[in-house]
Formats: C-alpha cells, sequence, structure tokens
C-alpha cells in the first residue's frame, strides 16, 4: 500500500524563524573594529547596532542617538541603579554602558545585534547571556601599526594616544575569553571573515525556534 503524502510545506513555514543573537567586536583602541562595525551594519540588513550610552564628550562628526547616547554622570549611574543596563564600565575615566531594553526587543523579534564594547562589557554580557552572546577579539598586526592608526585619526592628543598604547597589552590579554579572534591586517578580508562566523553562528541548533516540531513532522513523512 502507498500512503499519499502531502506535499511539504516549506521550512519557512515549520521552522518560527530564529532568535537572535548579540554579536561582539572588541579590541584595542585602533584595531579597527569600528570601522568593521561599520562595513557589517552597511552589508548585512539583519544586523542592528546596539547603541551605547556614555559619559565622554561628543567628538567632532559625532551623532546624538547614532553614534552614542551621550549622558551625563547622574544620568548614567540612575541607569545602572535602575537595572537599566546590561553592560557597563569606565574606561579612560568615563563611564560606557547598554542601554537593555532596545537589545532585548531585538532578540525577541530575530533581530541581531551588534556590540562595539570592551572585554570588561563582554564579560558582563556573557555572565548573564552566556547562550546569546557571538564574541570576536580583533587584533592588530603588530604594535607599531597600532600605533601608527591612532596617530593617523587624529581625534586624540599625544598623552591620550599613550595611554591608549599603554592599555592595549592589557586589553590584548583578554583574549582568551573571546570565542573567535581574528588579525585585522586588511580590513576587507576581517569583514568577510567576520561574517562567516555570523552565517555558521545564525544557523546553530539552539537559535532554531520550532526545530523539534519540524523534525518530527519530518520523521513522520510530512
Amino acid at each position: 500500500m502507498i500512503r499519499k503524502v502531502s506535499p511539504a510545506p516549506d521550512k519557512e513555514q515549520c521552522l518560527g524563524g530564529r532568535r537572535g543573537l548579540m554579536l561582539v567586536l572588541s579590541s584595542p583602541s585602533g584595531a579597527g573594529k569600528t570601522s568593521i562595525s561599520r562595513r557589517l551594519l552597511a552589508e548585512d540588513g539583519e544586523l542592528d547596532l546596539s547603541i551605547s550610552a556614555t559619559t565622554r564628550n561628543r567628538r567632532p562628526g559625532e551623532v546624538e542617538g547614532k553614534d552614542y547616547l551621550f549622558v551625563s554622570n547622574k544620568d548614567f549611574n540612575l541607569m545602572i541603579n535602575n537595572r537599566e543596563m546590561l553592560e557597563y564600565a569606565k574606561v579612560f575615566d568615563h563611564y560606557y554602558g547598554t542601554p537593555s531594553a532596545p537589545v532585548v526587543e531585538a532578540l525577541r523579534v530575530g533581530r541581531d545585534v551588534l556590540f562595539d564594547i570592551d572585554w570588561q562589557g563582554t564579560q558582563q554580557l556573557a555572565d548573564a547571556n552566556s547562550d546569546d552572546v557571538v564574541s570576536v577579539f580583533i587584533l592588530p598586526p603588530s604594535t607599531r601599526d597600532l600605533e601608527k592608526r591612532l596617530l593617523s585619526r587624529a581625534q586624540d592628543s599625544v598623552n591620550v594616544v599613550a595611554a591608549r598604547m599603554s592599555k592595549a597589552s592589557d586589553e590584548i590579554s583578554h583574549y582568551r575569553e573571546y570565542d573567535y579572534i581574528l588579525v585585522n591586517s586588511n580590513l576587507d578580508q576581517a569583514v568577510e571573515e567576520v561574517k562567516t562566523i555570523l552565517k555558521a553562528e545564525r544557523l546553530r541548533r539552539d537559535r532554531q525556534i520550532g526545530l523539534t516540531e519540524f523534525v518530527k513532522q519530518l520523521r513522520a513523512g510530512y
């Protein structure tokens, strides 16, 4: 006897989509995480940028609500006390942190969120949301190259550049805490490598909503 099998519904109809992920890019200042982030956001329609709040002054060309949320120390502390931050840290005498509400909503509807944060923030995110975090640490090709990049930006004084170089060694020492490591010798190649990571992580079994039921249907002959 030949059993009549109904046409199989589309995979997209069977699966309920997927839960979004938090893609973290970290690096010493000048190693290229911001450049890579901008390229990813421009080229990937499923990726949103997490806008950090900061107490530092706005730099030339930065836009409120696009690059950062610029807040006072008082307002930043209120956000911490009200548990409105996913993570926060003090870097070079200024506070940086991630407001939680926009991120939680994005993940819920299946959007991925990109974080341009340091190792302290990454650690906090991973401790509280380990299943959702994918972390990438970006290394410069050399210390000399890192210093050259910092000086060429012309955004900071010589003293600030020296402070960033001094801090770089400590930041690099945390590379083992990340899921992936890449050396940014070439921007185009680095962007493609992060895209590959993102593509693979989106396909992870645990992120597929409705996968168990879909497999049951396949095994039942539907």
